[in-house]
C-alpha cells in the first residue's frame, strides 16, 4: 500500500456548523427531544476539528487501518473516529559522526557525511519502519561505509574516481547509495555531501610525507620538462641564426650546464670564460 489522500473538509464549515447548532441545542432541551440528535451533531464535529501546520501532514486511522493522509494546510476536519498521527515533512539535517573505514587501497580513513532529506511517503514513513528518523541515520551511517570502501582516499590515475579529489562524484554516488537504502522508509534524499575526510591518526603522519614526495615529484616533472623545451629553444636558434657553430661535444656541455641551472633549487653561480670558446 502507498500513501492516498484522506478525507477532509474545511474546517471553517465545521466551525460555522457548530455555532449554529449550539444555540439552538439549548433553546430545545427543555421542550424538544430532539436536542440529544443536535447536541450530537455538535459533539461530533468539535472532535473532528484539526490543525494541520504548513509542510506537515495527519495519516488518518481507523480500528487499526490506514485511511489516507490529510496535507491540506489549516483548520480541516475529518470523521470523530479517525485517529490524527502528525507526521512532519519538512526537510531535516543528518550529520553522522567520524567513522573510521578503509578506503579501496586498503587505507583507513576517518570520513562523516551530512544528509538533507524528508519524508516523501507517509504510509512507509508511519508503517514500514518502526522509527524513519532512527532508520535514516542508520542506514546513512552503513550507506557512508560501504560507498567509501569503492573509493580511494587519493588518485593513483588521472582515471581514478577519488574521495578527495572528486568531490561531486562521490557526493551523486553517496546520494544515490543512501536513497536505495531508504526507499522502504519512504524518505527522499536531497543532498548528502562529506563534511569530514582525513587519513586515520595511525598512518597520518606517513601518507603526509607521501603526498609531499607526489608533489615534490610532480613540481620536479615541470620543471625538467619546461627546462627541456628551454634549452631544445637554444640550441634551435643558435643553429638558425648562424651564431656560433658546436661540435656534439660542446653541445652536450653546453646542454649539461644549461640544464643545472635551469633545473637547480639554488641560484647557480656562473663561471665566466673571459678566453677562447674552446
Amino acid at each position: 500500500m502507498k500513501e492516498k489522500n484522506g478525507f477532509s473538509v474545511n474546517g471553517y464549515i465545521a466551525v460555522s456548523i457548530i455555532l449554529i447548532i449550539a444555540p439552538l441545542a439549548l433553546l430545545g432541551a427543555s421542550n424538544n427531544p430532539t436536542w440529544l440528535l443536535l447536541l450530537g451533531i455538535d459533539v461530533a464535529c468539535l472532535l473532528g476539528l484539526f490543525m494541520v501546520q504548513p509542510n506537515q501532514g495527519r495519516v488518518l486511522m481507523l480500528f487499526g487501518s490506514y485511511v489516507g493522509t490529510v496535507k491540506a494546510s489549516g483548520l480541516r476536519w475529518t470523521v470523530p473516529l479517525f485517529i490524527r498521527r502528525n507526521i512532519s515533512l519538512r526537510l531535516r539535517n543528518f550529520e553522522s559522526s567520524r567513522i573510521k573505514v578503509n578506503d579501496a587501497h586498503g587505507n583507513p580513513i576517518e570520513i562523516a557525511t551530512v544528509v538533507v532529506w524528508s519524508v516523501n511517503d507517509t504510509y512507509d514513513a508511519t508503517f514500514e519502519v518502526d522509527d524513519y528518523a532512527m532508520f535514516v541515520n542508520i542506514q546513512s551511517e552503513a550507506a557512508l561505509r560501504n560507498m567509501s570502501s569503492r573509493y580511494p582516499y587519493d588518485q593513483q590515475d588521472s582515471e581514478e574516481t577519488a574521495l578527495r579529489s572528486d568531490p561531486e562524484a562521490v557526493s551523486e554516488a553517496l546520494r544515490i547509495e543512501i536513497q536505495e537504502r531508504l526507499d522502504k522508509a519512504g524518505v527522499k534524499i536531497h543532498e548528502a555531501r562529506i563534511s569530514h575526510l582525513a587519513y586515520a591518526p595511525e598512518i597520518a603522519s606517513a601518507m603526509l610525507q607521501r603526498q609531499q614526495a607526489s608533489a615534490i615529484i610532480a613540481a620536479r616533472q615541470k620543471i625538467v620538462d619546461g627546462a627541456v623545451g628551454m634549452v631544445d629553444m637554444a640550441l634551435t636558434q643558435l643553429s638558425q641564426r648562424q651564431i656560433v657553430e658546436l661540435d656534439e661535444e660542446r653541445k652536450a656541455a653546453m646542454v649539461s650546464n644549461l640544464l643545472v641551472v635551469l633545473c637547480s633549487e639554488r641560484n647557480t653561480q656562473p663561471v665566466v670564460n673571459a678566453g677562447s670558446l674552446y
